[in-house]
């Protein structure tokens, strides 16, 4: 269960960025080639958030969709599943242009005033950022 891995990753970066602030809620951005279960991530942070700044936050699992560029005919295509073909020519050469990430994108965090305001932490990635 690689998605363990993940969720230990993730509370690295989201323990740095809230500086011992309260989560409320974690949004990931997540390639629909990476393989991940959602139920079995939303698990594994529950897990690893227990006892933390993040303990009962909420984390939304943004699914991005996989895209590819033909090399052939240069159509952009999006790749539902395998094999990765283009649906205008059928070639398999095929640029990956979207669909492999896995990101961090934003942390919600309380105030001492108990005011909640997102943060952004767009481009980081959940693993060795």
């Amino acid at each position: 269960m690689h998605e363990l891995s993940i969720a230990e990753a993730l509370m690295a970066i989201v323990q740095r960025h809230a500086a011992g602030r309260r989560v409320t809620r974690v949004e990931v951005r997540v390639g629909h080639l990476r393989q991940v279960v959602p139920a079995a991530l939303e698990l594994a942070f529950a897990l690893v958030a227990r006892d933390t700044v993040a303990q009962d936050a909420e984390l939304e699992l943004q699914p991005v969709p996989a895209v590819g560029r033909c090399r052939a005919c240069a159509a952009t295509t999006t790749l539902d599943g395998l094999p990765l073909l283009c649906r205008a020519c059928g070639s398999w050469d095929l640029e990956v242009i979207q669909g492999e990430e896995l990101e961090l994108h934003a942390l919600e965090l309380d105030d001492d005033e108990n005011e909640q305001r997102p943060m952004t932490t767009a481009g980081r990635g959940a693993h060795g950022d």
